[in-house]
């Protein structure tokens, strides 16, 4: 296990500065609509966990991906970008105001950055022919 535990704290401690970011921006200009950003971020992994157990066959072995870990990135680039510009069109529309479009921004950032550095610093590699 390369990981050890002050990954652990260290990530945590991130991801609870982008989630105080994301409700700063939200308490401070007292408009809850930056708080959509959390739940878009929080949800932007799991295609990509759904569709990463989707291997391919033994006869696609030298490609490295298959079509349904294609279509889960593609799903999470989708809805990672919808998190970063919805924040963007409130400002635009005036709803929200820019230093909560920030914030949201920096926190929704650093919360899908956690989660996606916690997926790779904990993944476990599994080999058919390890013992």
């Amino acid at each position: 296990m390369a990981a050890g535990l002050k990954t652990v704290i260290l990530l945590s401690f991130v991801l609870a500065v982008g989630f105080l970011l994301i409700i700063l921006s939200c308490a401070l200009w007292a408009n809850w609509l930056p708080l959509l950003v959390a739940l878009t971020f929080v949800l932007a992994p799991l295609p990509n966990a759904i569709f990463s157990q989707c291997g391919g066959d033994e006869f696609s072995a030298s490609y490295e991906g298959s079509g349904p870990e294609d279509l889960g990135r593609f799903i999470t680039a989708i809805i990672v970008v919808t998190g970063f510009a919805f924040p963007l069109v409130l400002t635009h529309s005036e709803v929200i105001t820019s230093g909560a479009c920030a914030m949201s921004i920096v926190g929704g950032g650093l919360v899908y950055g956690t989660i996606s550095a916690y997926t790779a610093a904990f993944k476990q590699n599994t080999d058919d022919y390890d013992s």
